[in-house]
């Protein structure tokens, strides 16, 4: 498959801004840190037209309160991802309500990912939901204001992204592991740069 990219638009800060006071309502018990991540956030970068949304809640316990929170018509619930990163909740915001579309609301351990929920149109956001206190909450936080404040970097990714982007693949994870290399170097110096400036 080929996947659908775009350039840099002021379209995915206004939508994460509409989905960030959503997400803070539901949320709300928890008061949770709202974070834009992804190249969606980055201005200069293409991306899938998807914002990724980083949720931050105090500590593990409070991972699994927030699917029966998102439990309403248009998030799906990857229960699936659990047991390879039970650091983080996983959800899809679809575009429309999952009983509609014909999705399920949850996709659990043992159930294969339905083929239409790798049809991009139906996505809207993908939600990671983590401790705030975190390696990967700091991780993502550092890329992203690392490519923002290190425009060589930043042309570095876009060139690779332009080049992988006209392969085809089999779905969007195939597609990342195609940005490992890239992104395992790049990752450790951001958050090198990181603690530095925020003295960490």
């Amino acid at each position: 498959m080929k996947l659908p990219f775009e350039s840099y638009t002021s379209r995915w800060k206004t939508m994460f801004e509409t989905l960030k006071e959503e997400l803070s309502e539901k949320l709300s018990i928890l008061s949770p840190a709202i974070e834009h991540i992804g190249s969606t956030s980055v201005e200069g970068l293409s991306a899938k037209p998807i914002i990724d949304i980083m949720i931050g809640v105090a500590d593990n316990k409070d991972l699994d309160k927030v699917p029966p929170l998102l439990n309403n018509g248009s998030y799906v619930y990857y229960e699936k991802y659990n047991d390879d990163m039970p650091y983080r909740r996983f959800f899809v915001r679809l575009t429309n309500n999952a009983v509609d579309l014909g999705l399920p609301l949850v996709i659990q351990t043992k159930d294969e990912i339905p083929e239409r929920m790798h049809d991009h149109t139906f996505r809207m956001a993908h939600i990671h939901v983590m401790p705030s206190s975190s390696e990967h909450w700091l991780r993502h936080l550092a890329f992203r204001d690392y490519l923002r404040e290190h425009p060589a970097v930043l042309h570095e990714y876009q060139t690779l992204k332009e080049r992988l982007v006209q392969k085809e693949w089999a779905d969007g994870n195939d597609y990342n592991a195609g940005k490992d290399v890239f992104l395992k170097k790049e990752e450790q110096n951001a958050i090198t740069w990181y603690k530095k400036l925020h003295h960490k």
